[in-house]
């Protein structure tokens, strides 16, 4: 009980709980903090799908969210949303039960060696004695909630504390009922980040030229909720000030209505983005966007450029190309930015040719997907930012949606704030995790594929029971389609189903069905409107279904990408002759 009431002093307010005997002494003292109104708990059948979902609420909160288990399998079940955390710097404390000393290495029942299950991926490892909780004192259990918070938050990421439990784990009615009328709440001293922060250095390296021609490469971003206002005030200034073309991933979290965007980058790479001359500067913020042909390009601007992450101190650099400061962008900007900022956007010349070769691409794209008629994942990308609310978030899953959407759907780049698995880049959890951003964030849109989706099913367990409005849009081409995308030749032919796109025989619409949740389907571009209107007007967890061709779309995307070029090759050549 001491330790998750220290956790919820150093400002712990939502715990994940899955079920366990093992575990029933933090699943007591859970269920009586949350009935005093300590925090809010969150049970869950499944420990993977639990993982997923208290990433979801810590990156929407910018606060440590706590999973608790039982012992055995369920400690391994959480590597993969422990993975995510720490690729992504989601702070996570992953509480797990344990036998005792005594019980380990003889074979005794659901105990294995555990401790090391989540090792490579946690910031740091914590264990409480062997011989049991009950051996570790009030002050011992509050110095370790001090130090989990700190681990957790001060270099953003998973945590793992191992508690090893003696019998008995269970007391008796009349002793819970006698130790909670006597229980008082402890105050929430903590917050988004610990107190105790170091102060940054100061960086004394290379800095721009801000009078010589430049671009700013903006990467996921990968901070706590409670640096982002610094972080995009000191985009919003760097943009102003440089006059530089500015290439947004669309996990940005760039401010809305950053001057210098160009929007349609990916489709522009790399016949409208032209390798510049050699001395172009760079500037990369956070790790690189999913696009090869960006990295294509980077890679032919040579070294020098310089590459900002939010606090991670490892490497984001898999060109070898950049020398980087983990600082913070908020940070670095104080230091580097010239006298005087401008007050209006006063673009570049080579911002002012690539906002003109950028038109010639929305109006190619506007030539060949239209907004009505039959569905194609290209064309429902370009509609969507047209119908949803302004500023209504959206999580993208990883694979086609999040490519799909950085490409077809720029337009709205940077007028909405959109997640994604661009961490691990995996489909695990992607619907638990989208339950978790909407149970924080409230109304929130869900771009999915079917198997990612199938892969979560146990997700739309959270979804039914807490009904947070979340509108899930379900793109069902039968199988895995970024395959198609990819040049993977199969002998025979027909394999290419069987060993990678594995479409599955299930009705996604009668499984969501089955957990309570509202289905529609759609049949074409036109249902959209009322379909999304629909859904976000209930308030609660509803399936939308657009079935799409794989292989119809893959080619799509690549006759598209030869009409952008053509567009952008005869602008470039009209603007050669005049």
């Amino acid at each position: 009980m001491s330790l998750l009431a220290h956790l919820q002093h150093q400002g712990l307010r939502q715990i994940v709980l899955c079920p366990g005997s093992r575990s029933a002494p933090l699943a007591l003292a859970a269920g009586g903090l949350a009935r005093q109104g300590g925090l809010t708990l969150v049970t869950a059948i499944d420990e993977r799908s639990a993982g997923f979902h208290a990433l979801g609420l810590a990156l929407a909160s910018g606060r440590a969210t706590a999973v608790i288990t039982t012992s055995g399998t369920a400690v391994a079940n959480l590597l993969p949303a422990a993975v995510e955390a720490d690729r992504s710097c989601i702070p996570l404390l992953l509480l797990t039960a344990d036998r005792p000393t005594r019980l380990k290495d003889c074979g005794a029942n659901q105990t294995v060696n555990q401790e090391q299950f989540l090792a490579p991926v946690c910031r740091a490892f914590l264990s409480t004695p062997g011989e049991g909780l009950h051996h570790q004192g009030d002050v011992q259990l509050q110095t370790l909630a001090s130090t989990l918070w700190e681990r957790a938050l001060g270099s953003a990421g998973p945590v793992h504390l191992n508690v090893p439990f003696e019998e008995p784990l269970h007391p008796s009615e009349s002793e819970q009922q006698a130790f909670w009328s006597a229980w008082q709440l402890l105050p929430a001293a903590g917050g988004e980040r610990c107190p105790a922060e170091p102060l940054p250095t100061p960086w004394d390296g290379p800095v721009p030229d801000w009078s010589r021609p430049g671009v700013v490469v903006a990467g996921p971003w990968r901070g706590l909720q409670a640096d982002l206002p610094a972080y995009q005030r000191a985009l919003q200034e760097l943009a102003l000030t440089s006059g530089w073309p500015v290439l947004l991933d669309p996990l940005a979290a760039a401010p809305q209505d950053l001057p210098g965007v160009i929007r349609y980058w990916d489709l522009m790479l790399p016949a409208g983005l032209p390798t510049p001359e050699p001395s172009l500067q760079v500037l990369r913020l956070g790790p690189l966007p999913a696009s090869r042909r960006l990295e294509a390009w980077l890679r032919a601007l040579g070294p020098g450029q310089w590459l900002i992450s939010e606090g991670d101190c490892r490497s984001l650099d898999p060109l070898g190309l950049a020398s980087q400061c983990s600082l913070g962008l908020s940070s670095w900007w104080q230091g580097v930015c010239p006298q005087q900022v401008r007050t209006g956007e006063r673009p570049s010349a080579l911002l002012t040719a690539w906002r003109a070769l950028e038109a010639s691409v929305e109006r190619a794209l506007a030539q060949h997907l239209p907004p009505a008629g039959p569905v194609s994942e290209p064309a429902l990308m370009r509609r969507l930012p047209q119908l949803l609310p302004p500023a209504l978030p959206v999580m993208l899953a990883a694979s086609s949606p999040v490519r799909d959407w950085l490409a077809f759907a720029a337009a709205d780049s940077g007028q909405r704030r959109c997640f994604s698995f661009r961490g691990a880049s995996g489909i695990d959890g992607t619907l638990s995790l989208a339950v978790g951003l909407s149970r924080e964030l409230g109304p929130l849109v869900l771009l999915t594929g079917d198997l990612a989706l199938l892969h979560d099913s146990n997700g739309w367990l959270l979804a039914s029971a807490s009904a947070p409005p979340l509108l899930v849009l379900l793109i069902d081409n039968g199988g895995g389609g970024i395959f198609g995308q990819l040049p993977i030749p199969t002998v025979p032919a027909a394999a290419f189903d069987h060993l990678f796109a594995m479409p599955q025989a299930v009705d996604p619409l009668a499984l969501a069905r089955a957990h309570g949740v509202p289905t529609r389907q759609l049949a074409c571009l036109e249902d959209l409107p009322h379909a999304l209107e629909w859904g976000l007007d209930q308030r609660r967890p509803v399936l939308l279904r657009v079935c799409t061709n794989r292989m119809a779309d893959a080619a799509l995307r690549q006759r598209l990408r030869r009409e952008v070029e053509q567009a952008l090759c005869a602008v470039q050549g009209s603007t050669k002759e005049g």
